[in-house]
């Protein structure tokens, strides 16, 4: 799993991850349908995110879906605002890295490393 510092990268390596998916489809026609995010505060208190699209609405992912038709479309072909898609995303779906490789909504308060964790996060 790749986790990128802006938006915007996350987009692209998934636009390049869909076309590289459906090798049949010319470029020009391709159609997606969904848009999903996912954002991460990582254990040393970096951002970071990952994108997905899908020609099916209803194929699932490993994030979160944020944008259908239309707009899921536009976003793939590179028309967006990434503060606009920023500041649609609903912070308490943001996960925490609470270890390595390991993300929880809330870092974990029962062992020394989740409340060292805990500590960063609310200091920030």
């Amino acid at each position: 799993m790749e986790y990128y510092s802006t938006l915007s990268e996350a987009i692209d390596a998934a636009r390049e991850l869909f076309i590289a998916d459906n090798p049949d489809l010319d470029e020009e026609e391709i159609s997606v349908q969904q848009f999903n995010v996912q954002k991460y505060v990582l254990q040393e208190g970096d951002i970071a995110w990952r994108a997905e699209f899908f020609a099916d609405e209803e194929e699932p992912g490993e994030c979160l879906p944020l944008l259908s038709g239309e707009a899921a479309q536009s976003v793939f072909d590179g028309d967006f605002d990434e503060v606009e898609i920023s500041q649609e995303w609903q912070e308490e779906n943001t996960l925490h890295e609470w270890d390595e490789g390991e993300f929880q909504l809330e870092p974990p308060l029962d062992t020394e490393e989740g409340q060292t964790a805990a500590d960063e996060w609310d200091e920030r």
